[in-house]
């Protein structure tokens, strides 16, 4: 999701740097990210460097999430006015000297637009925008720039926003401005929604490139894998998953096939997802259970979980690692790429692989970051690309001598408010993100029982003073109305959410809120607006 935006500012959408050095940092500034119930792993680490090593922690969040028990500073913006905020950041940080000035003539290019462009984000101005006090700001501000090694630390509350790609260049632009780029304990480290996103996004799994992220467009990639796969490839890049559903909608698309993904509850505006879904001729789900989606289905093909099948997984800080079978599949169950492989060979383009083994080879052969890492070298521990040799022992942080382009590029960005504000009609925004006892759209979690007793129905996060205003009480139940639809859930009276604003979760199909999202996109990424939209309250 966030290689669009961070690929334009400086190569790549991974990690910079790894999440050991978490620990070890002198300040983490953490914007967009609930860690701890979304990436536990990791906010453990952030809670021990606080705790145990005095690392300084900034929260950028407008929701009181965990964290901020921890926080030294937090500053809590609108939804939607992250860029204003890292604009005011970084104006106070070059109005008081605090840059790193020999790194950016050095290793970047670009600071004069970036400077010309943050000008006008004074603190005072930025307060209008975001509702951040400026002398928060300040202090933010002065303690990111005056860290010998600062971290950032972002996830899918910066780039679920039709300014997303804006969101994460402008995280590039405030560690490259203190020269944290390239350094260990620093960098720009964006928080993978999934096991193996990192791994799939390197593998190709974006519709304008091939493996090791060369684009479709480039001649010279494209022969490349043509010789490789003795194929014909299309220069054109394709749909993302919004875009795909819009255009089986207007009947462009006739067929799917979705692979290990829930649309018809993780989607934006659901109702427009279910009726471009019914209208294709032939639908497919493979999966390891019976979703949503999967219920549309004209054919369901029944895949293998990571306990059943071997192979690799590309985690977060880009370490790829080891998956052994530890039981076998039930019934008629596939590993994913035999499923592939033989409707592959069954359509024509014979694919004959003999493991998954074979599978990893021919990955490493034709991407370059890959291309030292084999089986046997990642027996016990992973290895974190680029691993360009056999002799190479991968790398722990990126960037350390120059850029991957060169120098570091800065971008000018200008805030822009989100897609949808409120009003009379629809007075509040709505957010959406996950719990902690849940994943994504509760595929798998919904069917243990632990989980499931610990966070039985999807809430409404709603503050104290928007509870008394509107007479809703705790634990009652009200109907959230958006322009696209309407849900039921229970209330949660709490200070997490700030006044205005309300928070759901999106893994339950009772109270499916991505009925109300707005699948506006971002115009570089792709990704949906997920994190802002107007909604109305009332008792149901």
């Amino acid at each position: 999701m966030t290689v669009a935006g961070l690929a334009a500012a400086f190569g790549s959408g991974a990690m910079t740097n790894s999440i050991e050095e978490l620990e070890y940092t002198d300040v983490i500034l953490a914007i967009g990210t609930n860690t701890t119930e979304n990436h536990p792993v990791i906010g453990m680490k952030v809670k021990r460097a606080v705790r145990q090593h005095g690392t300084k922690l900034i929260v950028i969040d407008p929701r009181e999430i965990d964290l901020v028990k921890y926080a030294d500073i937090w500053l809590r913006q609108k939804p939607g006015t992250d860029v204003a905020v890292l604009n005011g950041l970084m104006n106070i940080i070059i109005a008081e000297d605090l840059y790193a000035k020999e790194y950016v003539a050095d290793r970047t290019e670009g600071f004069d637009s970036l400077k010309a462009a943050v000008e006008k984000y004074t603190p005072e101005y930025v307060e209008k925008i975001s509702g951040v006090p400026a002398e928060d700001l300040k202090k933010a501000a002065r303690m990111y720039a005056k860290a010998n090694r600062a971290s950032i630390l972002y996830a899918m509350g910066i780039t679920q926003h039709i300014s997303g790609t804006d969101n994460v260049k402008s995280t590039a632009n405030l560690s490259m401005l203190c020269g944290n780029v390239g350094i260990e304990g620093g960098g720009v480290n964006p928080l993978r929604g999934q096991n193996n996103v990192q791994g799939a996004c390197d593998m190709g799994g974006l519709p304008d490139v091939f493996p090791a992220y060369q684009q479709v467009a480039n001649e010279d990639a494209r022969k490349k894998f043509e010789t490789v796969w003795n194929a014909t490839l299309s220069g054109k890049p394709g749909l993302t998953i919004v875009e795909i559903m819009n255009a089986a909608g207007r009947g462009d698309i006739k067929a799917i096939y979705i692979m290990g993904e829930n649309p018809l509850l993780s989607d934006p505006d659901l109702h427009h997802v279910q009726e471009s879904l019914k209208k294709l001729d032939f639908l497919i789900v493979q999966d390891i259970f019976m979703t949503e989606t999967a219920q549309l289905a004209d054919v369901v093909l029944p895949s293998a979980s990571f306990a059943e099948k071997d192979g690799t997984f590309t985690n977060t800080e880009r370490r790829v690692q080891r998956i052994r079978k530890v039981v076998n599949p039930p019934g008629e169950t596939r590993p994913d790429w035999k499923i592939i492989a033989g409707i592959s060979t069954q359509m024509g383009y014979s694919m004959n692989y003999s493991s998954a083994k074979e599978i990893f080879e021919e990955m490493a052969g034709v991407t370059p970051s890959y291309a030292g890492i084999t089986y046997k070298r990642i027996e016990k521990e992973g290895i974190q690309w680029p691993c360009p040799t056999p002799e190479h022992n991968g790398t722990k942080f990126l960037h350390k001598d120059k850029f991957s382009r060169g120098r570091g590029l800065f971008h000018a960005i200008e805030y822009i408010p989100p897609a949808e504000v409120t009003d009379k009609e629809y007075p509040f925004i709505l957010s959406t993100g996950r719990v902690l006892y849940h994943y994504h759209t509760g595929t798998m979690t919904r069917r243990s029982l632990g989980t499931s007793e610990l966070c039985p129905e999807s809430l409404v996060e709603l503050n104290p003073a928007d509870a008394a205003k509107f007479g809703i009480s705790d634990g009652q139940m009200v109907k959230v109305t958006s322009r696209r639809g309407s849900v039921k859930a229970k209330t949660r009276v709490t200070e997490k959410s700030p006044q205005g604003t309300i928070f759901m979760n999106f893994h339950f199909a009772e109270a499916a809120v991505n009925l109300l999202t707005n699948p506006v996109l971002d115009p570089i990424g792709k990704i949906p607006e997920y994190k802002v939209c107007a909604v109305k309250l009332e008792a149901a």
